[in-house]
């Protein structure tokens, strides 16, 4: 492989997304893969200003305000594309934890091809495989019920907004042809599932 192979892991809340970023890490590490594991949130260095106008779109939302937002995060990927994603090395596997396709699932009022749009209008670098991870809203809003950070969202307080949020990351995912991974059951079997997707990349395309 004389590139990286791009894969991001998207979903709603509590579906078990960092577990599954591990354990897959996990796998592919001791099959001797160079893994590089990434995190939007932390890779973005203008997300305290961004999430500050999520917190005011939280107490008074408006179109005009998520439009923003939307543009705000499409620009710190492309800063992350440009300035983080071409100085990882050849050969390496990029996991990273959420990229745009997370905006189906928390954006309320831009529709996702809009947001879609703006991200390949500012070069964002597009996965060369999307993985959503996905579970029945009632297991995730349970899981969630469990931490002690609770659901740990700026903008989903209610379960029928988790609800909300679970169904159109899924319409998004199904209209894209998004890979789905539904972690309702034993870690392992998503792990094996998102794996085997990854091999088959590499196979057809490096």
């Amino acid at each position: 492989m004389n590139s990286t192979l791009f894969v991001s892991l998207d979903g709603p809340k509590g579906t078990g997304k960092t577990t599954l970023l591990e354990a897959i890490t996990h796998v592919l590490r001791a099959d001797n893969k160079k893994v590089i594991r990434l995190c939007e949130r932390k890779s973005d260095p203008y997300r305290a200003e961004t999430m500050a106008l999520v917190n005011t779109f939280a107490r008074n939302p408006s179109l005009d305000l998520e439009l923003t937002i939307c543009q705000r995060f499409a620009d710190s990927r492309a800063w992350i594309s440009s300035h983080v994603l071409t100085k990882q090395p050849v050969g390496s596997i990029i996991l990273i934890d959420r990229w745009y396709p997370s905006d189906a699932a928390f954006r309320r009022t831009v529709p996702f091809a809009e947001i879609l749009q703006l991200n390949i209008e500012r070069n964002v670098r597009v996965p060369d495989l999307h993985v959503g991870v996905v579970t029945d809203p009632e297991i995730s809003w349970a899981r969630a019920a469990t931490r002690s950070r609770g659901l740990g969202s700026t903008v989903i307080h209610h379960q029928a907004e988790h609800v909300a949020c679970t169904e159109a990351f899924e319409r998004a995912a199904a209209d894209q042809g998004w890979v789905l991974s539904r972690n309702e059951g034993a870690i392992e079997t998503a792990t094996r599932q998102v794996v085997s997707e990854i091999y088959r990349v590499l196979e057809c395309h490096f």
